[in-house]
């Protein structure tokens, strides 16, 4: 049994500034992670919801990338005024928040 009820990675990868790929950093990554973590202290979910920083997660044309387990939901684009939504909606009553998720990748 897992530790934590959900598991949240948010790629902070930093690539050169003329990368052709980009990267989440440049976009704003570690804002995100930060609010995320402060989200999550301030409802009680510490303890319950974990985020982390993770590397590349290879989706770096639609970063911030962000995904959660153990549903495997991944977002795209996240911003600061995002995590909210994600945490309230998504970690607390269950229902991804479907304007961010990232299509299919397995579909390709």
């Amino acid at each position: 049994m897992s530790r934590f009820e959900h598991h949240i990675f948010v790629c902070t990868n930093l690539r050169p500034e003329d990368n052709p790929k980009g990267c989440c950093s440049r976009k704003g990554s570690e804002e995100v992670l930060s609010r995320f973590k402060a989200g999550l202290a301030s409802r009680g979910l510490k303890g319950k919801v974990r985020a982390n920083s993770s590397g590349c997660l290879d989706a770096c044309a639609t970063g911030v990338s962000v995904v959660v387990y153990p549903e495997a939901v991944w977002y795209a684009h996240v911003k600061t005024e995002d995590v909210d939504e994600i945490i309230d909606e998504h970690l607390v009553h269950g229902r991804p928040v479907e304007r961010l998720r990232l299509p299919d990748r397995t579909s390709s």
